[in-house]
């Protein structure tokens, strides 16, 4: 008598069990990271969270860096709902990409431990990400990144087409906003800026959100019209 139905069942079992517990975790990781930041957050009192013991979390994930790319995942996943409605609002190449911008602005204003998350894995080397999360993981973020890219560069060839824009290559100016884009976000939450009083005396100023998103979509626009 054949077992090999019970042992798929088994398996697939298991695998379920593992895709709860790996959500499970990435959503503690998560509040954690939207509590305290992502520089706070660790391992240890995550799997508190969850009820497990840190071990587990290792077997999930092949080490933190994996976990908090996945966690990424999650946050890009809202962004990318979010990019889509911003490029549904309108039909004019102009107003569709302000809105795409402003709704980048607004979401990691409001998501602050996103813009730490992006941040700390772009400052990685791809080697070192190869060498510290799996391939499966790395296409899940691949994939998460691509798929808010898709939008921008999409409303970016439309208005090309349309002769609204002229972008030569629509994908490397929606890779170009994501990544500047992501260094203004930590400028608007940190709400300082540096300037000269006199020649040669620094001294600080304020800037808000609210200024930081009418730059971001002015510069858009502007490398967009050409």
């Amino acid at each position: 008598m054949s077992t090999a139905p019970e042992t798929d069942g088994r398996r697939r079992a298991a695998a379920v069990r593992r895709r709860a517990r790996e959500a499970e975790i990435i959503a503690a990781t998560r509040a954690r990271f939207d509590a305290i930041g992502v520089g706070e957050a660790l391992i240890d009192e995550i799997a508190a969270d969850v009820g497990i013991n840190r071990a587990i979390v290792y077997r999930i994930f092949t080490g933190k860096e994996e976990l908090f790319a996945l966690t990424l995942v999650s946050y890009l996943d809202e962004l990318r709902d979010a990019l889509d409605d911003a490029a549904a609002s309108s039909t004019v190449p102009t107003e569709r990409l302000a809105a795409l911008v402003g709704a980048f602005v607004d979401y990691g204003v409001a998501h602050p431990a996103f813009v730490d998350c992006a941040q700390t894995l772009m400052r990685r080397r791809g080697e070192d990400l190869l060498a510290e999360i799996s391939e499966s993981a790395l296409f899940r973020l691949g994939r998460a990144i691509s798929s808010c890219l898709t939008i921008l560069s999409r409303v970016l060839e439309d208005g090309v087409t349309d002769g609204a824009f002229t972008v030569e290559d629509p994908v490397l100016l929606a890779n170009t906003l994501y990544a500047s884009g992501l260094g203004a976000l930590q400028l608007a939450r940190v709400g300082i800026l540096v300037k000269e009083a006199a020649p040669g005396l620094p001294t600080l100023g304020r800037v808000s959100a609210d200024q930081v998103r009418s730059h971001l979509v002015a510069s858009a626009l502007a490398l967009a019209g050409g």
